[in-house]
């Protein structure tokens, strides 16, 4: 990885590091989503409830993470028991809602709050709860109960609330225990029942507004209301708390579920994602390589002349050394003087020696040493330097 790349990488992960501070440190805003579930502390939790209920009973509490039809079925022979459903909205499926049943023809009880209630369950037990949202619905109401002794235990809602009521019930069964009252309307609707399953004592109790059990209403001096309306359930049964009907029902089954669970885990993996992409992006790109300097070639000629010159010479070799000059010194007369060097005669030297500004004698001295020279076999050092030194002074005007 070369230096640019790695000064990107390093302010992705500055920047990357900065936004997860500042998502970290910055204030967050209440969540007001429905959750009922016993580890939200939001307004709309259940974490006030269930740690009241704990410490109100003697027993310790179950708590239910499955569906019905799977907790009862591990424990098909439990009595003397309080199921308790806290939520928003509940629809089983029919596999719990027979298992339920079952449970309370057993002599068990079933407390379940909520404002939107489906399934056949609540097919079976002919129950319709209704939310009137042209009238009255949000509205301020008041929550009462049919027992005059409990009449002081109501509980006035005017905020965070979503009013709802009964509208179809088994009268034959089924027993009213409270009403929502709206006082601008005078209207009154059944908004807490109780209905007898089997004959040993098995009872369901649907109350119909969840939010008065909600962390907000029972610290804002609704407990008692709670209360009034849990205290119709047998005190010697265990507790069953479920946590698996719940709006706010934690599921994380993998890492990756649990990053997008948390706000800043969530925008951190998404910033890290996207810089890895622009980081891949920009580098996948081809680089213009350094254009390395080329030296020009260099011309060695002259070197390499005088190598093979060197090499002739320390053979002893005159006479090729001395053929090859006089070789080279009549090519550069034809080149430069454009003269015919096939008859070295004395019109010859006459015009070689006006083309190249020497005089006709050192010409003519120059001439008739390559003509005495070309006619031996063998030579000596001495005509070879005798050669080079004449020609050197014939071309040092040329130079």
């Amino acid at each position: 990885m070369d230096k640019y790349s790695k000064i990107a990488l390093y302010s992705i992960g500055v920047i990357i590091l900065l936004l997860m501070v500042a998502e970290t440190v910055k204030p967050r805003p209440l969540n007001w989503r429905n959750s009922y579930s016993a580890a939200d502390k939001i307004p709309l939790g259940g974490y006030v409830l269930f740690n009241e209920l704990k410490n109100s009973y003697n027993t310790p509490i179950n708590i239910s993470n499955q569906s019905i039809f799977e907790f009862i079925g591990n424990q098909p022979n439990l009595e003397n028991s309080t199921l308790l459903l806290i939520n928003d909205v509940i629809g089983m499926e029919d596999q719990s809602a027979e298992a339920l049943l079952k449970f309370l023809e057993n002599g068990n009880t079933a407390f379940i709050s909520t404002s939107f209630f489906y399934g056949k369950l609540a097919d079976t037990l002919n129950i319709v709860i209704e939310q009137d949202e042209t009238g009255f619905f949000k509205a301020p109401s008041k929550s009462t109960f049919t027992s005059p002794y409990l009449q002081k235990q109501a509980g006035m809602f005017t905020d965070v609330i979503e009013n709802a009521f009964f509208t179809s019930v088994d009268t034959s069964q089924t027993t009213i225990l409270g009403y929502t009252e709206f006082s601008e309307e005078a209207i009154k609707k059944a908004n807490f029942i109780k209905t007898t399953i089997g004959n040993k004592g098995g009872a369901i109790y649907v109350h119909s507004n969840p939010f008065a059990f909600s962390n907000y209403h029972l610290l804002d001096d609704k407990a008692d209301y709670a209360a009034a309306a849990l205290s119709y359930l047998p005190k010697n049964h265990t507790l069953i708390w479920d946590n698996y009907y719940k709006s706010g029902r934690k599921v994380i089954n993998s890492p990756l579920r649990f990053i997008l669970s948390n706000p800043a885990l969530k925008w951190a993996f998404y910033l890290s994602l996207c810089g890895l992409i622009i980081f891949v992006i920009f580098n996948g790109k081809r680089r213009q390589r350094i254009i390395p300097v080329v030296e020009p070639l260099k011309n060695t000629t002259v070197a390499f002349t005088q190598t093979i010159g060197d090499l002739y010479y320390q053979h002893g070799d005159y006479t090729n050394i001395i053929n090859k000059k006089i070789s080279y010194f009549l090519d550069f007369i034809r080149r430069n003087y454009y003269l015919n060097t096939n008859t070295l005669n004395t019109d010859f030297i006459q015009k070689l020696a006006v083309k190249s500004g020497n005089t006709v004698n050192d010409t003519k001295t120059l001439i008739d040493l390559i003509t005495l020279l070309k006619s031996k076999s063998v030579h000596s050092e001495n005509e070879l330097l005798s050669l080079n030194k004449q020609i050197e002074h014939f071309t040092k005007k040329d130079i």
